[in-house]
């Protein structure tokens, strides 16, 4: 029957009407024949549900701490932390504005307060974050959800512009997760920080890490160097930010490229940068960020005085089309194949 699947979205939209949270986002309808296995099957927690462990966990021992949400409690997963918190979860609905403003008040009577925000919906409030925040350098933690290419929600939800948007804002620090225990790690790291910190991490699941809860934070600013290269001339380092650290680490056993867990756009490591400035000549870029405006801007703004080469792999200058973000990541060459030929062209071409 060619018009079941029209008849099945308009049975859902009857059936949901009183489900507006579960009819907002309706996911690919799945044929009859898929069983019940298939369905039941069990999930690897996503980035979010990290968030969502660690806020329970974090507010059971700090009073202090609240969690505020323009109406994405469940999306951010922020359910169980609601329940159990009911006095210290704030919804604002759709008011992103006032989600940040809220929080600069909250911040100013010594409350602790966390913002979960899609990147998308954070650039609605990006006056009252330097206005509200970053002026008066408050204790407000950004959990930036979302943030890079997120598949079927497409263009309008991508969250590729919240790096260029705030690493120009004096005060603010913004960390780049690459894994589910470093976003343990720099949610820590953001608590114990006075001042505005902006942690971002995609949509969906990481690279199904394991996380030690009983690990504590990181030190502001610190990289974390993964591989060294064994060249003797030509070295070249691949600087990663973010959530592409798998795909990083192929192409860097592959190429052998020393790699480097950036953790911080803002900010960098410059003692580490500057050391391997001595002896790798070359410097790769790797986010899942617009590259105009991004964390490899901001390297290349280091590197600006000195005759090292940086390259940039990134989003393009341009809005990606709808797809799973296997298949965006692809269009980008942010894949591992795509990685691995744009650097390895690069070098060709250079002789490296």
């Amino acid at each position: 029957d060619l018009h079941y699947p029209l008849r099945r979205q308009r049975q859902m939209c009857i059936r949901d009407r009183s489900d507006p949270v579960g009819y907002h986002a309706i996911t690919k309808i799945e044929p009859k024949t898929v069983s019940a296995k298939s369905k039941s099957a069990i999930k690897a927690p996503t980035f979010a549900n990290i968030f969502g462990q660690w806020l329970v966990q974090q507010a059971a021992t700090d009073e202090q701490l609240v969690a505020i949400t323009p109406a994405m409690k469940e999306g951010s997963d922020l359910v169980e932390f609601a329940q159990q918190y009911p006095k210290r979860f704030f919804d604002v609905a759709i008011a992103e504005q006032h989600a940040l403003t809220f929080a600069a008040g909250l911040a100013c009577a010594d409350i602790k307060p966390i913002v979960a925000i899609y990147s998308t919906f954070l650039q609605r409030g990006y006056d009252q974050y330097i206005h509200d925040i970053a002026i008066q350098n408050l204790n407000v933690t950004i959990a930036i959800d979302r943030a890079g290419l997120v598949g079927q929600d497409g263009a309008t939800h991508a969250g590729c512009y919240d790096i260029a948007a705030l690493r120009c804002i004096p005060n603010t620090i913004i960390m780049t997760p690459s894994n589910e225990q470093e976003l343990w790690l720099a949610l820590n790291t953001a608590h114990q920080h006075r001042g505005p910190v902006a942690i971002r991490y995609p949509r969906g699941c990481g690279n199904k890490v394991v996380v030690d809860k009983s690990r504590s934070s990181v030190s502001v600013g610190i990289a974390k160097q993964l591989t060294h290269s064994s060249k003797i001339t030509g070295k070249a380092a691949l600087l990663n930010f973010g959530p592409l650290l798998d795909s990083a680490r192929q192409v860097a056993n592959a190429l052998d490229l020393s790699l480097i867990d950036m953790r911080f756009v803002k900010p960098l490591d410059s003692k580490l940068l500057s050391a391997l400035a001595i002896d790798h000549k070359y410097f790769f870029t790797l986010e899942d960020h617009a590259i105009a405006g991004g964390a490899g801007s901001s390297v290349g703004e280091f590197f600006s005085d000195k005759s090292n080469q940086v390259i940039h792999l990134g989003i393009p200058d341009s809005f990606i089309a709808h797809g799973t973000r296997e298949e965006q990541l692809a269009i980008c060459k942010l894949d591992t194949t795509g990685i691995h030929n744009t650097i390895t062209q690069y070098l060709q071409k250079n002789k490296a």
